[in-house]
């Protein structure tokens, strides 16, 4: 291996003297190159292959994260309506009371296994927001920007909140005990959603504040009722006992076993449904270079976070078996938790009361939704893979992603208008959970990479590292939810949870995907070939400390040029006169 230092043609030490000077080395092992990157985060240095977005000094976002703020992204987003939605379509997939029980502990487990694997990630690149954005970069720097292609794709076409806004107009309606036709519910969803939108895109700090606030009321969702101030997850202890109108509360304990499903597709499925239930533990990992000492603080805060809700959940489903009979938690739907309430306290302002607050949760996992997915949508487009890329990584007017926001409130609104509303709400929870699994077993074998990458640079140890097994064992899930969703239902083709075809979101996620690989060998193969012209980055400076990548077309007669006259990440070389650069046929690569 030979590790050189290419800007000074010395060698150079990884992580010695000469490396505490930002962007003075560039390292190369094999055909990667790498640089040291600093930022205003407090974080150390991090290692990155050039290819990757450049490194924003100073958070144009600022830094209005803190241990608080970490702990209530991630509630606010892992609190939204799975625990309220999802427990009738995980007992359905499984047939069994007591498995569906099992299953929410193996989905903390899950959780816990994933958020070490983020937080080690998290260590190597601690001053890059965007997460898996940033990771998958890293981890798969060649064929240079094909996974940042694929992943900003996957992320453009699959970044909607529709699931989440329509559960919310359904909870609307119930506090009102009015049962919407198709198109009512669909404009209260849209509606939903403007609001929300509104309420982030004109501040920063008001958006994180929100999180918080919203989180604080979801807490109280799983914690308080209405009636008697007692806990709602006490209320199922109470009702076990026998103190309330639940005429048999151990009826679904005893042989809690029996009805449990042999069928992989029904199994695969219950373990989707109880990822997208606990989705929201690694929220706080999109705002990394937004938030001071990122890793000693999301280290401290995100398993905190993990751990009350896992509890939460558990329990919550404890006393929704308790009190409800089996069988109409299986047909419930969307409405399991006011069928706990009414069958606790009976129907009036107690289930009324209970469905404000569940539209509130909802409230609230949307604005959690928007802010982290806002960063890795403008993650994406710094990468410079979409179009414009000035566009997605300014901050301006209000020192917000505006372009990220729009995009998700567009798309949204797209998705809640466009799908039958009764198939809405499972299609697309499972469209959106089959590339992410693809992806997120690409970005966990991808700590191995990593590792056995710096392992030969001879880098620092980061800040966390996660245990192997862990590693592993997230490994081992991922690429069980990816085989087991082809195995037929017992219903056959069309015994899904959805109307059609059980396999149609694997398709449709594969189809996109092969779709960007073959737009990707024309775009950086195929058309520079016929074209005359070759690829080249160049690091734009913008506004309030932000930057990003920018992909132009060079004419191969100039080439020669171009490389003199830019450093190896694509900034200008200062000693060199800009009007040399000027004179150069160059303009931007469209997607």
């Amino acid at each position: 291996m030979s590790v050189i230092d290419l800007e000074s043609k010395s060698p150079a030490i990884a992580g010695g003297p000469e490396a505490t000077r930002p962007d003075q080395n560039v390292i190369r092992e094999k055909n990667l190159e790498f640089a040291t990157e600093y930022s205003g985060n407090g974080s150390g240095p991090s290692y990155q292959e050039i290819s990757g977005a450049p490194v924003e000094r100073s958070s144009p976002l600022g830094y209005n994260v803190g241990w608080f703020t970490i702990i209530f992204l991630n509630i606010g987003q892992m609190i939204g309506t799975g625990v309220f939605s999802t427990p009738g379509t995980i007992l359905t997939s499984l047939g069994s009371v007591g498995l569906s029980l099992i299953y929410w502990v193996i989905g903390l487990v899950i959780a816990a296994s994933a958020l070490a694997v983020y937080l080690e990630l998290a260590s190597y690149f601690p001053n890059r927001s965007g997460a898996e954005v940033v990771y998958l970069e890293q981890a798969y720097p060649r064929p240079r920007y094909f996974f940042p292609t694929a992943f900003a794709v996957l992320s453009v076409l699959l970044s909607f909140s529709s699931s989440n806004a329509i559960v919310l107009a359904e909870y609307l309606f119930a506090t009102n005990g009015h049962t919407p036709s198709p198109w009512e519910l669909k404009g209260v969803a849209v509606a939903s959603m403007t609001v929300i939108t509104l309420l982030v895109i004109f501040n920063t700090r008001l958006s994180m504040w929100l999180s918080n606030a919203v989180g604080v009321v979801k807490l109280g969702t799983l914690v308080f009722s209405t009636y008697q101030r007692d806990s709602m997850t006490i209320t199922g202890w109470v009702v076990l006992g026998g103190h309330t109108k639940v005429a048999d509360p151990h009826a679904n304990f005893r042989n809690s076993f029996a009805d449990t499903t042999s069928n992989g597709n029904g199994i695969a499925n219950a373990l989707i449904k109880i990822n997208f239930a606990y989705t929201g533990y690694t929220n706080a990992f999109n705002v990394v270079n937004e938030t001071k000492n990122p890793i000693p603080t999301l280290r401290k805060t995100a398993p905190i976070s993990l751990l009350v809700v896992g509890i939460l959940y558990i329990t919550c489903n404890i006393a929704y078996f308790a009190a409800v009979p089996k069988e109409s938690i299986a047909k419930s739907h969307l409405t399991v938790a006011s069928l706990f309430f009414a069958a606790v306290f009976g129907e009036g302002s107690g289930v009324k009361g209970l469905n404000i607050l569940i539209a509130i949760s909802a409230f609230g996992n949307i604005i959690s939704v928007i802010i982290g997915s806002s960063r890795v949508i403008r993650e994406c487009g710094r990468q410079g893979v979409l179009p414009y890329p000035r566009i997605w990584a300014s901050t301006r007017p209000f020192g917000t992603p505006l372009a990220a926001y729009m995009l998700k409130w567009g798309l949204t609104l797209l998705m809640i208008l466009a799908p039958p509303a009764g198939d809405a709400f499972n299609f697309i929870v499972d469209l959106q959970s089959y590339p992410s699994a693809l992806f997120y077993f690409a970005m966990t074998f991808g700590v191995f990479i990593i590792r056995y990458r710096r392992s030969r640079l001879q880098l620092p140890r980061p800040e966390f590292k996660a245990w192997t097994i862990a590693v592993v064992f997230y490994l081992a899930v991922s690429a069980f939810i990816l085989v087991m969703p082809w195995y037929p239902p017992a219903g056959g083709a069309d015994g899904g949870d959805v109307s059609f075809w059980y396999a149609t979101y694997c398709v449709v996620g594969l189809g996109i995907l092969l779709a960007c690989a073959v737009y990707y060998v024309l775009w950086i193969y195929v058309l520079p070939h016929f074209g005359n012209y070759q690829i080249r980055q160049e690091v734009l400076p913008l506004q309030f400390g932000a930057n990003t990548h920018r992909l132009v077309k060079v004419k191969n007669s100039e080439v020669a040029v171009w490389d003199s006259t830019h450093d190896a990440k694509g900034n200008l070389r200062p000693e060199e006169s800009i009007s040399q650069s000027d004179s150069l046929n160059i303009c931007d690569v469209k997607m």
